[in-house]
């Protein structure tokens, strides 16, 4: 009779957390195992997943490995499968150049160094390399946010769009690229889409498999914009399946995009869930600005999870929020039309988000963990600030 391990047993045997056990069975990274309810049956002789970076490549992806030459410059930290902890190493082992550079930034940007990614990425701006310069301006542009250079960052941005007015003899590969910053800028800041602007389903097959995850996962937010939550869910859970956690990046981005959608569903045990993986992830290479970027769109499952257990770290990603944040408003909101909230505290904002979606008092409280009057009082609070009457009013200043 053949003998199984739960996932404490495999956790033990691996050397690895219970949630990670779990994240590799969901993924199907373990062979043989078998989920019975809520919980998972782990062949006792199976073995723990290996090292992305290490894995042999299949006869399946080889038209992934053709494509992916085609972007050996674009984003290339995001595009390199490592295990969690292995960032800098995998940097470090990187052949000296343009890439190598392109990929500290993107180390730099990704930690809340937001500073040393603009200095890092300033170089390169008028780089010839078109793949070089599209990383360039996508990080570049983001980093002027966080410092508060506007208009150096309203300009990154002006560039990533143009880029689509070419004169139709780009490649269709890198035309792809161009395709996605553009498509990915317009939707991480909320901002019109380019008016030439290709379906997914032409650019994304063109695209090497670390940047479609991020794709997919731009893909998802767009999604969730839209308040089809569901759906959205439903691409985070296949890409994540297919393969998207080897590269830490991406999928740090959509286990947070998944938490958006659980909290406006009202599911907070599966938003907890995709909280905590991408923690998991970013933790052990210290990649939390995706955290700070999503704040206010994690309907407070960071104060609920992150702060009593890491407050440091969580001060360090509230930091990271204010900074964002206030760059991303001085370019939403006067592009868009749409004043969103500049002056609650995240707290405040957090509890305004849900109000905004939906919840009660009563669920508020319970998830928070506070009372239902410290619920009423944040609130309150907010709509003072806001100057609104009601809690159907918070709802336009808030993100949707």
């Amino acid at each position: 009779m053949e003998r199984y391990l739960s996932i404490q047993e495999a956790a033990e045997k691996w050397g690895v957390s219970k949630r990670r056990v779990n994240q590799y069975c969901v993924e199907g990274r373990v062979s043989g195992a078998q989920r019975i309810g809520k919980a998972w049956a782990i062949p006792f002789d199976a073995e723990k997943p290996g090292d992305p970076r290490k894995q042999k490549k299949q006869s399946v992806n080889l038209k992934q490995t053709k494509v992916k030459e085609l972007f050996s410059g674009f984003m290339p930290l995001m595009n390199t499968p490592f295990e969690a902890g292995h960032c800098l190493e995998t940097i470090k082992n990187m052949k000296e150049g343009q890439k190598k550079d392109i990929a500290m930034a993107e180390y730099y940007y990704f930690s809340g160094q937001a500073e040393k990614a603009m200095k890092k990425t300033e170089l390169y701006l008028s780089a010839a390399d078109k793949e070089i310069r599209l990383s360039t301006c996508w990080i570049f542009a983001y980093s002027c946010l966080t410092m508060g250079r506007i208009d150096h960052a309203r300009h990154a941005l002006q560039e990533i769009q143009n880029t689509l007015a070419n004169d139709g003899k780009t490649k269709p590969s890198v035309h792809a690229v161009e395709a996605f910053v553009a498509f990915g800028a317009a939707v991480l800041l909320h901002l019109p889409l380019p008016k030439e602007m290709p379906s997914t389903e032409e650019f994304l097959p063109l695209l090497a498999p670390g940047i479609r995850a991020f794709a997919l996962y731009v893909q998802a937010h767009y999604l969730y914009l839209k308040e089809e939550y569901e759906h959205s869910a439903g691409i985070v859970e296949a890409t994540l399946a297919m393969g998207a956690s080897n590269y830490p990046i991406p999928a740090i981005y959509l286990h947070l995009v998944a938490v958006m959608d659980y909290m406006s569903l009202k599911q907070p045990k599966k938003a907890k869930f995709h909280l905590l993986a991408a923690w998991d992830i970013a933790r052990l290479d210290d990649l939390i600005e995706g955290f700070g970027e999503h704040h206010g769109l994690l309907g407070a499952m960071l104060e609920a999870e992150i702060k009593p257990k890491w407050p440091k770290d969580f001060k360090r990603i509230i930091d990271i929020t204010y900074r964002f944040s206030s760059g991303w408003r001085r370019v939403h909101n006067p592009i868009t039309g749409h004043d969103v909230a500049d002056d609650l505290t995240t707290t405040e904002f957090a509890i305004a988000m849900l109000a905004a979606r939906g919840w009660t008092t009563q669920e508020i409280a319970k998830h928070l963990n506070i009372s239902a009057n410290t619920v009423k009082d944040h609130i309150s609070e907010a709509m003072k600030k806001l100057q609104v009457e009601n809690r159907k009013d918070l709802k336009k200043y808030m993100l949707q």
